[in-house]
């Protein structure tokens, strides 16, 4: 039995570790120390319940978890309190609100209009702005923000002002020379004038000079542009005199200083209403020289005013026809005289 319990691979001459002397004491010994210390030890002894197997080493026992620590204010926070800062005013926020729906509201009015024309094929006027139990309806139509480019509305519009104020100066004119013909009897014919001027210079002003321009502007009309400018100049010679005052038409500057011996109010007013037609002066020579650059830098001529006109005059139904009517006659009378020369 021995042979086969044995390892065929060792060495037959080596001898066993555990034959040694010195391992088989150190092994008793230590069998029987353990026994003892087991036999010894009393798990319930006092002193013995927390002594770990090692006793000569000391793990010292964890520290409990402390918690992190926390600020107590020293006095009580102030009752809370809305400041000024913290209310919300809505007040600019909603006058905004109303602007921009006015504007939009606008707008979309406009845009109605347009369509509105497009299919009408005209525009309800507007101009002036007359109240609903008026007889007489408006008799233009007059909308900056449709019918006049961008870049052309500042011009347009501070010709319309221009003609208001001219308006304003006719009617100021009035009253100058009633009180010319209060103080001096001689002022009755320049009265009555300031009178007419009123009444026809009021309407005439605006259809012959403030309105071509208006048109010229809207459409590009190089012939609308050529009877602003001719009569606008005429009326800026108009204003010259009159701020002068040296005829019986209007009150002026001359005729004022001639009133200052009889009654210097009167030759006050006067004076000022010459100044007024100076101003007028001015402002129209700037208005033409502005309106004459732009006109030119839109490439416009005096050939392309003729070629407007032209087509405009044929365009009249009222001109075609007599045009028409004159074309027929001619040839009515041709074919009646070579008639009359056949038969004899």
């Amino acid at each position: 039995m021995s042979d086969y319990d044995s390892n065929p691979f060792a060495d037959p001459h080596a001898s066993s570790p555990f034959a040694d002397p010195s391992v088989r004491q150190a092994a008793g010994s230590g069998a029987g120390n353990r026994q003892g210390a087991l036999d010894d030890y009393n798990p319930f002894a006092e002193g013995n319940q927390t002594r770990p197997a090692n006793q000569g080493s000391s793990v010292p026992p964890p520290k409990p978890a402390t918690q992190p620590a926390i600020m107590t204010p020293s006095e009580d926070p102030p009752p809370y309190s809305q400041s000024a800062a913290q209310k919300v005013d809505t007040s600019e926020l909603q006058r905004r609100q109303e602007e921009l729906e006015k504007k939009a509201a606008e707008l979309q009015r406009k845009e109605q209009e347009i369509k509105n024309a497009q299919y009408a094929g005209r525009r309800e006027n507007n101009w002036p702005p007359l109240p609903g139990f008026c007889p007489v309806g408006p008799c233009f139509y007059q909308d900056f923000n449709v019918d006049i480019p961008l870049e052309f509305q500042r011009i347009v519009k501070f010709t319309y002002y221009l003609w208001g104020f001219h308006v304003v100066v006719l009617i100021l004119n009035v009253i100058g020379s009633l009180a010319y013909f209060i103080e001096d009897t001689e002022g009755g014919a320049t009265f009555g004038l300031s009178i007419l001027w009123l009444i026809l210079f009021t309407p005439c002003s605006f259809i012959c000079w403030y309105r071509p321009l208006y048109k010229a502007f809207r459409s590009d009309s190089s012939f609308n542009f050529f009877v602003f400018f001719f009569i606008f100049f005429f009326q800026f010679c108009v204003y010259v005199i009159s701020s002068l005052g040296i005829t019986d038409f209007t009150v002026g500057i001359i005729s004022g200083l001639k009133m200052v011996d009889n009654n210097v109010a009167v030759a006050l007013i006067m004076i000022f209403i010459g100044i007024f037609y100076i101003i007028l002066s001015v402002l129209s020579i700037v208005i033409l020289i502005k309106v004459h650059r732009i006109y030119r830098s839109t490439g416009a001529s005096f050939q392309k005013a003729q070629a407007e006109f032209a087509s405009g005059v044929m365009k009249n139904e009222a001109v075609r026809g007599a045009a028409a009517d004159a074309a027929a006659g001619a040839a009515r009378s041709a074919v009646s005289g070579y008639g009359s020369e056949n038969r004899y």
